[in-house]
């Protein structure tokens, strides 16, 4: 059998990321953006955006050093450590997400490749050249992923010369004075960063090829953050470039103007079709990986997860992915699939923050070898839904009510895995946050009820009646844990804690904690699990009372 082609941090994350993020937005509206923003309120905009960017390509590069990665990006990441509902309700938002964007990046191409040949530039022209694109880039993908890969880097090297021929070009539309911040004439910041924010999502697009990367653990946060840096600088100098050496109303009615103002206008026309089309083809190759793996996880119908050839491509996977493609297709508008794209990522890049944020405050086995603060992923999870807040507060709310319910239906579909859930974990870290902090009170001044009840019940006819007034005497705040002693003075291995909890409808009904303990003397264990919870001076003795004579032994 042949070997399956794998490929390192350049190929495999960093040129997918890159021309994904020198793409759409930055050749046919940067300088939209900027002609409406101003110098400080562009910068201002590309600032924010790589907070959330930076903050989340770390905290999804720190998860991936931590546990084995596979087939399907960030939700293979997020499943493994945080769970199958929460990783599954990311992994559908950024699936839908980067099915849409492939839309986004072929209605630009269509903008600029219609403009350019003197086709129709309404929105029936886009739809269908963006139609067909799609259909043409599917069958590409459909032939061999390798090919698509392998001509990426041409791609790059042709934005390379691209960006050249605009630096190096005319000064005709030098403007008088520099326009620095956005006037009444001008759309709304929230609007300009809605449509601009999609260009500092293809980081993503890297990582989506994980399953064909020789060591996922060294490439994804090599490439990702180098892609991200990268992205960043490029902004940055155009942003000035374009304040400098074009007026704002040129900027704001003139989509193709960097076209114009080339030094050589072909080679912009190369970086810009080569762009989205790299753009779009990175998602039509990932997405399908996402939807696989989902499938594999039985999150998403079975047939999606069925591959063909040595490579397992996700043919099944594909076809769903051109659908939903080819449905943002015909909407044909690049602003609104620009604003609906920022949305699902918004939403779904602040709970992969949230995420990372749990995973390294609450879980002591997190030890990625990619190491980052665990503030930065707060930091992300803040700066999404502030600024989708600040964006469509209807939205938000729609996004969150969306994800959460994706993670409930999940969570009831009781798919498992042999991997770690985070969840538990943090209710073990809130417990025993409260507890050392219950313990730091002193004593006396507390005048509440808070009995906490360590119970022996044993396996008496009295058994609930005895639980009953355990729990009657605890109350609604106190805590009632009761024991079952195994006396086994043949062994004295400890039972392993997953064998301690009792489950029983019983206890759960009424709220009462079970547990088992094996000992091989009662009066030891009772000494024991007293310590446990902090009670000193217990006599086993007046416990013993009135159980069975002979049981000590």
């Amino acid at each position: 059998m042949a070997k399956k082609k794998k490929f390192g941090s350049f190929a495999g994350v960093f040129t997918p990321s890159i021309l994904t993020i020198l793409g759409v937005i930055m050749y046919l509206r940067m300088g939209w953006v900027v002609g409406n923003a101003g110098l400080f309120g562009s910068l201002i905009i590309v600032i924010i955006a790589h907070v959330i960017s930076v903050s989340t390509g770390l905290s999804v590069s720190s998860i991936a050093t931590d546990k084995k990665v596979g087939p399907g990006g960030i939700y293979y990441i997020l499943s493994r450590s945080m769970g199958i509902p929460i990783g599954g309700a990311i992994g559908i938002a950024l699936y839908i997400g980067t099915a849409l964007s492939i839309a986004l990046y072929l209605i630009g191409f269509a903008e600029s490749f219609n403009a350019y040949f003197g086709l129709p530039t309404d929105i029936n022209g886009l739809r269908l050249s963006g139609s067909v694109a799609l259909l043409v880039l599917t069958i590409i993908a459909l032939i061999s992923t390798s090919i698509a890969i392998k001509t990426q880097l041409f791609i790059f090297i042709a934005i390379i010369v691209s960006l050249v021929s605009i630096f190096l070009g005319s000064t005709e539309y030098m403007p008088e004075t520099v326009k620095l911040v956005s006037d009444e004439n001008s759309v709304p910041l929230e609007v300009v960063f809605a449509i601009f924010f999609p260009a500092v999502t293809g980081f993503t697009a890297g990582i989506a090829m994980s399953g064909d990367l020789k060591d996922p653990k060294k490439s994804i946060p090599a490439g990702t953050i180098a892609a991200i840096t990268v992205g960043f600088f490029v902004y940055i100098a155009l942003i000035i470039f374009l304040s400098f050496y074009i007026d704002s109303e040129t900027l704001k009615t003139d989509y193709n103007i960097l076209m114009k103002i080339a030094l050589y206008t072909p080679a912009v026309v190369a970086g810009i079709w080569g762009a989205t089309l790299s753009s779009a083809l990175g998602g039509i190759l990932g997405g399908p990986r996402i939807l696989q793996a989902m499938s594999v996880d039985n999150i998403t119908p079975k047939i999606f997860g069925k591959g063909k050839g040595k490579n397992n491509e996700p043919v099944n996977a594909l076809f769903l992915v051109f659908i939903i493609a080819l449905l943002g297709v015909l909407i044909g508008e690049l602003d609104v699939v620009a604003r609906i794209v920022s949305m699902f990522y918004l939403s779904a890049y602040g709970f992969i923050n949230l995420s990372f944020f749990l995973e390294s405050w609450a879980n002591p086995d997190f030890q990625p070898t990619f190491k980052i603060k665990k503030w930065i992923g707060l930091i992300g999870f803040a700066a999404c839904f502030g600024v989708m807040f600040k964006l469509d507060v209807l939205a938000m709310f729609a996004s969150i009510a969306i994800i959460l319910g994706i993670y409930v239906w999940l969570q009831r579909k009781q798919i498992v895995l042999m991997t770690g859930d985070v969840w538990l974990s943090v209710w073990k870290k809130i417990v025993a946050n409260g507890l050392q902090r219950i313990e730091s009170k002193p004593t006396e001044t507390s005048n509440h009820w808070n009995p906490n009840i360590i119970l022996f019940s044993g396996e008496s006819e009295h058994r609930r009646y005895l639980v009953e007034l355990g729990k009657t005497l605890a109350g609604r705040a106190g805590i009632v844990t009761n024991f079952k002693l195994l006396l086994d003075k043949s062994n004295n291995s400890p039972m392993p804690k997953s064998d301690q909890i009792v489950k029983e409808e019983y206890f759960e009904k009424i709220g009462v904690f079970a547990r088992q303990i094996k000992v091989n003397n009662i009066y030891k264990g009772i000494e024991d699990i007293a310590s446990i919870f902090g009670f000193s001076g217990v006599d086993p003795n007046t416990i013993m009372m009135g159980w069975p004579k002979g049981l000590e032994n």
